[in-house]
């Protein structure tokens, strides 16, 4: 007969009873009890069909992604040839119908304009994004391409369907299911949360955080009624500022991006006493916002999230530490979620709620009784059948079947709550 020795058998059934204890708080859950709130509660996650939930089915639209990739490329095609030694000086520059076109000053500039262009168009992926083509000997035209355009798409959407993940894991909800659901769509289901409009908040939310010059050339007559200077466009103030309902012209190009951030946090402005989110730039966002705050001191600039302007602030001195701060009206809430939405990244494309569900767990509250019915009739009638045919080994099986089982459930849980 084999004979362990003590040290070994007080350690296997510590490790043993340890792994039940664990199975504990998930016993108490489904059984409706409540587990001790100063004991850690390790607990197997239950789905949206047993603990009930919300759904969200999201969708981006295609003419959306075409429309960023056509600003980007005309930025990057008026940066190519301002930085060009010597300058290619264009004009004329006209977009839409999927087309970047623009006039060049002086033709002989067409090949080296070429040059500069043709590393661009290829994107970030193997298919060519762009076609170009030289019309009238002296316009060139770039036009986005059928391929170019579903592989920038289907980009967009495993790039938002990664920081939907990131923002709902930033909430600390466990077990989410979220996963993309043809070309332009994502499904989002969160178990145990019953509230759904927290989360379309939260992931509505583009959070394209955008800091660019206001046009002090234009005319508060022409921007009240939505007539923007060339190479200006016009944003509303948002809901809840001071300056509800009225717009402001800025600057369309040379502005700063909120990809350039590296982290955001919600917090009190200590002369204020308003709610703000702290945002910190990389080294190429710092230094691009540097210079900015350097070449324009004394002039407003506009803090503009997802197409609404939150403040016009001057810029009273160089910012050069790579830190800004954004206000607007802020909640402790609603600066927590876009302190969430822009640490977790903006979204790529915007996304739009077309289907909504919140269930509730009482299905699911039904399914686990009668389971639970289920498996104790089950479980009986194998206890009863290995005592009645094994006698005293039948019971040492029993027992240790049981123990297996509270291993299971203890293990699951404690892999899960990691």
């Amino acid at each position: 007969m084999l004979e362990f020795p003590l040290w070994k058998k007080l350690w296997l059934w510590g490790l043993t009873l340890a792994a039940a204890v664990l199975s504990l708080p998930s016993l108490f859950s489904v059984g409706g009890l409540d587990w001790p709130a100063s004991l850690p509660d390790p607990q197997v996650n239950l789905g949206l069909d047993l603990a009930g939930g919300s759904h969200l089915l999201l969708e981006a639209k295609a003419a959306d992604v075409r429309a960023q990739r056509l600003e980007n490329m005309e930025e990057n095609v008026r940066q190519l040839m301002r930085n060009a030694s010597p300058r290619v000086r264009i004009g004329d520059v006209s977009t839409g119908d999927g087309r970047l076109s623009f006039m060049l000053d002086n033709v002989a500039d067409i090949d080296r304009a070429r040059g500069l262009i043709e590393p661009v168009m290829q994107g970030a992926s193997t298919t060519r994004e762009w076609e170009l083509a030289v019309v009238d000997g002296q316009r060139m035209v770039m036009t986005q391409t059928d391929a170019g355009v579903n592989q920038a798409i289907d980009d967009a959407m495993d790039s938002a369907t990664e920081v939907v993940r990131r923002r709902i894991d930033e909430l600390g909800t466990r077990e989410p299911t979220i996963i993309r659901q043809g070309d332009t769509r994502i499904v989002v289901q969160v178990p145990g949360l019953e509230d759904p409009e927290a989360l379309k908040s939260l992931l509505g939310q583009t959070a394209q955080l955008e800091l660019k010059l206001v046009d002090l050339n234009a005319l508060p007559e022409n921007v009240a009624a939505g007539i923007a200077p060339a190479g200006s466009q016009i944003f509303p103030y948002a809901t809840d500022t001071p300056q509800e309902g009225r717009f402001e012209a800025v600057r369309r190009l040379g502005g700063i991006r909120g990809d350039s951030l590296t982290g955001a946090q919600a917090g009190v402005d200590p002369r204020s006493n308003q709610n703000v989110v702290n945002i910190t730039f990389d080294a190429q966002g710092g230094a691009k916002f540097a210079k900015l705050t350097t070449e324009n001191t004394g002039k407003p600039f506009a803090i503009i999230l997802d197409g609404q302007v939150l403040s016009a602030p001057n810029i009273n001195e160089p910012i050069i530490g790579g830190r800004a701060q954004i206000s607007g009206s802020f909640t402790p809430e609603s600066a927590n979620n876009l302190a969430i939405s822009l640490r977790s990244g903006a979204l790529p494309v915007p996304l739009t709620v077309v289907e909504e569900r919140t269930v509730g767990p009482d299905l699911g509250a039904g399914s686990i009784r009668k389971g639970l019915l289920a498996m104790g009739i089950g479980s009986l009638a194998v206890i009863a059948l290995m005592i009645a045919t094994y006698g005293r080994f039948g019971v040492y099986a029993t027992a240790a079947l049981i123990l297996n089982v509270l291993m299971l459930l203890g293990l699951m849980a404690a892999a899960i709550s990691r």
